[in-house]
């Protein structure tokens, strides 16, 4: 996880955060780690907010060079049994060069960092040139759906309110790309924690491809599922540009500039 040093406490020392990342299921991120396969033999491979290590350790296992950063040292610890390529950073500066790995993604973290635009910047940076990137995080702006689990999606209302957001959003893109950012919102404090409580970015596809295209990216593939199901039912809900008003926001890209 990565965040700005105000919010990065929630994650620096919260072992029962890392318990809560532990008890993922393979299956909610076997497409993401399908994703950040190295596209050329011997590529390195980065998964930024790697938690307790699982992506790394799959790729690891499969020949991979992986590595993995994280700003929690309770996850780092348990991310450490799977591989030692696992280590601990600001949240800040990915301690790597430029263009150091051929694939670098971001599993569920984007939505919880604070300077969100300068994190996909470092990512970019560290990708070589025809690399991949991989980002994948809720779609706090989605339109169409259901089993909303957080307030900024769920209902009517705000199922309006966001569709009328991105719609001035993309306007925005075209007269004043310059000012986009992603919007803001106060993370949820209650018990029990629930997925996402934590998030302070309003993450949406619209805007992971707009900043990844301004930062020399070109798209490979923007769906709105972000795990493995049915070939049928994921070529209906992606067919369409509907795809950026449902569910989660899976990006793509190739780093090209």
């Amino acid at each position: 996880m990565s965040s700005s040093p105000a919010h990065e406490s929630y994650y620096h020392q919260n072992e029962a955060y890392a318990q809560f990342l532990a008890s993922w299921d393979p299956a909610f991120y076997g497409k993401y780690t399908q994703a950040l396969r190295p596209t050329q033999p011997g590529a390195r491979v980065l998964d930024v907010g790697c938690g307790v290590g699982q992506v790394v350790g799959a790729l690891t296992r499969e020949g991979v060079e992986a590595y993995g950063v994280d700003v929690s040292e309770p996850n780092v610890a348990r991310a450490q049994e799977f591989s030692s390529r696992c280590q601990l950073y600001d949240g800040q500066r990915l301690p790597f060069p430029d263009g150091h790995f051929g694939s670098v993604g971001a599993l569920n973290v984007l939505e919880h960092v604070d300077a969100a635009e300068a994190f996909l910047a470092e990512m970019v940076r560290v990708t070589a040139m025809g690399g991949r990137v991989v980002v994948s995080s809720p779609n706090f702006r989605r339109a169409i759906g259901f089993r909303d689990y957080h307030p900024r999606m769920r209902g009517l209302k705000h199922k309006w309110e966001n569709w009328r957001r991105l719609a001035e959003k993309r306007r925005q893109m075209v007269s004043s790309p310059d000012t986009v950012r992603f919007d803001r919102t106060p993370p949820i404090v209650k018990e029990p924690f629930e997925p996402d409580d934590d998030a302070i970015i309003l993450t949406n596809a619209v805007e992971m491809e707009f900043f990844l295209q301004r930062l020399g990216c070109e798209i490979v593939s923007v769906e709105c599922t972000d795990r493995y199901v049915p070939k049928v039912l994921d070529w209906v809900l992606n067919a369409t540009p509907l795809r950026y008003y449902m569910f989660s926001a899976f990006v793509v890209a190739r780093r090209v500039r």
